[in-house]
């Protein structure tokens, strides 16, 4: 699962959250599971929605163990940035204005 079928996931949850309707997503039969896929699936939802909002209309079903550990650290990442992403933006400048590179 790559970013671009990741994007087309949260196109779907973000349509169907603006219908008022609960989300589960199901990862019957996939068997490699990325962090860009997630990224793109999931993360960006902590831009749109609260975190309250997704935890009561998001639900994750037919996960092997290691990718719940996945899911799990994803999600805290972006939630350690949309609730404050000044130093992960700062990180950024100071890595890309890095004369060393």
């Amino acid at each position: 699962m790559a970013s671009g079928d990741g994007q087309r996931v949260f196109k779907k949850i973000t349509e169907t959250f603006h219908t008022n309707k609960k989300v589960e997503l199901s990862f019957l039969d996939v068997t490699d599971l990325t962090a860009a896929f997630l990224n793109a699936a999931i993360v960006q939802l902590y831009g749109k929605f609260s975190e309250e909002f997704i935890r009561q209309n998001l639900a994750v079903a037919e996960l092997e163990k290691e990718d719940r550990i996945i899911i799990k650290r994803v999600v805290e990442r972006a939630r350690n940035y949309f609730n404050n992403p000044v130093p992960y933006r700062q990180a950024v400048r100071d890595v890309i204005e890095d004369d060393d590179c």
